[in-house]
């Protein structure tokens, strides 16, 4: 019961950092893997949450919006872009970001070696077992539900056969 209200707790503490700083939860996320990965790019937002191209391209959009992060062009090639938190984001921004950080590894004080590995392995496995359960409920997805398609897709589809939509 406790790793179910340790989850609920987690979910409403980012909710509660969301709207203090302006944006989603999901914004939230985003910005949580911009800040410790560094940089990255719209393409390594997407693949790591989950969340389309163009669904992220608006997340960064309000991020920038909300002065927490900037895109920047790669020196080397200039097709690419990267995005990054700002280093003079709203005061107390990143604050909020490493609040519950510093406060986990106070938790974990005072705990033997052992203890610890046992922690982390427990927390690998789950996380294991999340993302098969993810794959899976997407594969079922795939397989149970009527594809959405756009009426733009529906077009370029029926033109390769020769039909329209709908005939």
């Amino acid at each position: 019961m406790e790793i179910v209200l340790l989850k609920r707790d987690d979910v409403l503490f980012g909710q509660a950092v969301a709207r203090r700083l302006g944006i989603t939860h999901a914004d939230l996320e985003c910005l949580d893997m911009i800040f410790v990965r560094g940089r990255v790019t719209a393409g390594e937002i997407a693949a790591a949450s989950g969340l389309t191209t163009g669904a992220v391209t608006g997340v960064i959009d309000r991020l920038e919006r909300a002065k927490l992060v900037r895109r920047e062009r790669d020196a080397v090639d200039r097709r690419k872009v990267y995005v990054k938190v700002l280093p003079a984001a709203p005061e107390g921004c990143i604050d909020l970001l490493w609040v519950i950080r510093e406060a986990d590894e106070g938790a974990v004080d005072g705990y033997t070696s052992d203890q610890l590995s046992f922690l982390i392995d427990y927390f690998v496995r789950s996380r294991e077992i999340i993302v098969r359960e993810i794959q899976k409920l997407d594969e079922k997805a795939e397989q149970t539900l009527p594809r959405k398609r756009s009426p733009a897709a529906q077009r370029r589809s029926s033109a390769h056969i020769g039909t329209e939509p709908g005939n």
